[in-house]
């Protein structure tokens, strides 16, 4: 009983916490093999692997929640967090105060691909080091 309790508790942690404590438990040779198998999941999703956006056309009828989840999906290799902020205040241009959906999602695609560049010259920048 007291097992199914931990487990609830550890279905309610954010997933990235859940996946440090279990990492924590590990082994360091599990660790080793957790991290490949991250890595080889990471090789399969389409734009993750390369670092390179898999860009999705934008749907003729699109809604500025929509976009972002496009979005997301086109761009995984970028830190969520710092873009919400900034989208956020488009959305809600959109939503509180009228701006139109198209014009919202074209400055959204603009933040997206912002970012990318900014963590592509990063990376490069790395690299050169």
């Amino acid at each position: 009983m007291e097992a199914d309790a931990v487990k609830r508790a550890a279905k309610r942690k954010k997933p990235d916490r859940r996946l440090l404590d279990l990492f924590g438990r590990l082994a360091p040779g599990q660790q080793d093999k957790l991290i490949a198998f991250a890595e080889f999941l990471t090789a399969r999703t389409p734009g993750a692997g390369n670092g390179k956006p898999a860009v999705v056309p934008r749907p003729a009828r699109e809604t500025v929640t929509m976009a972002v989840r496009r979005l997301v999906h086109s761009y995984p290799m970028l830190d969520r967090r710092q873009l919400m902020a900034e989208a956020s205040q488009f959305m809600a241009q959109h939503a509180l105060e009228g701006r139109a959906a198209s014009e919202v999602i074209t400055d959204l695609e603009a933040v997206f691909a912002r970012h990318y560049q900014r963590e592509k010259g990063q990376g490069k920048r790395e690299k050169d080091r």
